[in-house]
């Protein structure tokens, strides 16, 4: 017996390790709130919200997203999927967090509100994540916004002057508080019916269920 009590040892203590390790990883995770009901974004409500499906629908996906953001890119593509798959049961709303460690993220998130002044969020919104491998490195990414404005007809003059415009500015900034009010750290972050999607649930099937949770009127775990 005496022979094991080193090994034994190790191994309790690896156990030891390990334990307090995954304890310490939980507290570190960012505690995300769940959006308080007074704060949830009502019915046909796109003149304060960017919104996609039915604006009536029964179930709410309310995103977080940096335009800069690779997972963030690949999950604009799945939400079109959901909202066919979905239809009328579905409406998808976007909100502005560019992170600051993104160089050119929030004036990507400018020049998606500098189209949507011009009723051309959704096409920049697009765009923005099917050239984001490009600009994402290019030294002077604004000259590919320009380029992108003039590519789905907007009026480029205006939107330039109206990237660096106060209403553009406003409106990201008021999206990244809302964030920030609820303990966002990262992207992209989902809310469903105003509940967080939780981090191992951030891919398509936990997507799916939490959706077919809410339809059902079930609570989410």
């Amino acid at each position: 017996m005496k022979r094991y009590l080193p090994f034994v040892i190790v191994v309790g203590l690896a156990l030891v390790t390990f334990g307090s390790g995954t304890m310490l990883y939980r507290a570190k995770r960012p505690q995300v709130k769940n959006i308080p009901e007074s704060q949830s974004v009502p019915a046909r409500s796109d003149a304060s919200a960017h919104v996609r499906g039915n604006p009536d629908a029964p179930v709410t996906l309310e995103e977080f997203a940096d335009f800069q953001c690779p997972p963030c890119g690949s999950f604009a593509g799945f939400t079109e999927q959901l909202l066919k798959e979905y239809d009328s049961r579905l409406r998808i709303v976007f909100r502005h967090f560019p992170l600051t460690a993104h160089e050119h993220a929030r004036e990507a998130s400018l020049a998606a509100e500098a189209a949507g002044i011009q009723g051309r969020f959704w096409e920049m919104h697009d765009v923005l994540y099917r050239e984001q491998a490009a600009w994402s490195k290019a030294p002077n990414a604004r000259e590919l916004f320009e380029s992108y404005a003039g590519t789905i007809g907007l009026n480029v003059d205006q939107f330039k002057k109206d990237m660096d415009g106060e209403q553009a500015k406003a409106r990201v900034d008021s999206d990244y508080a809302r964030g920030e009010s609820l303990g966002i750290k990262l992207t992209p972050s989902m809310y469903i019916n105003g509940q967080p999607v939780d981090a191992k649930d951030k891919n398509p099937e936990g997507v799916r269920a939490a959706i077919n949770a809410a339809l059902a009127g079930k609570p989410q775990a």
